[in-house]
């Protein structure tokens, strides 16, 4: 069982644990051992998450929701499978809490009377640059 917060928890059959060996730096720890985790999540299918929350998580997850409606996480960051898991498992926690987060409604706002002068002023400026720009008259 790991809890997220208050409300939500994630069982253990919602969760698979997969490791591959790992590239990068490691000397022959890395042609030996299995150390990059793979975290599956089945996100969709969770009883635990409102509705709300996993249409939040699917958009912030991105490219790691898969058409299936699981999360996947790779990690392989260090040399150590238990540290790789531990990681894994606080991204997806810090992902879930992010998605329980209601995002604030924008407001609307006029710019000011200041502003907008301003930005009229500007262009009627860059105008008259443009204008001087083109063919001159021979007055002679």
């Amino acid at each position: 069982m790991m809890k997220i917060n208050d409300q939500i928890e994630i069982a253990d059959w919602e969760l698979t644990e997969s490791f591959t060996r790992a590239s990068g730096p490691g000397g022959q720890n890395v042609n030996k051992v299995s150390t990059a985790v793979e975290l599956r999540f089945e996100a969709a299918r969770s009883p635990n998450l409102p509705d709300r929350v996993k249409s939040r998580l699917k958009r912030l997850a991105g490219r790691r929701w898969t058409v299936d409606g699981a999360i996947v996480l790779f990690v392989q960051d260090t040399r150590s499978q238990a540290r790789n898991r531990e990681i894994a498992r606080e991204r997806l926690r810090e992902l879930i809490l992010k998605a329980c987060e209601k995002p604030k409604r924008r407001i609307a706002t006029k710019p000011t009377y200041g502003s907008v002068k301003r930005r009229l002023a500007g262009k009627k400026a860059r105008a008259g640059i443009k204008a001087l720009r083109g063919k001159v008259d021979d007055q002679d």
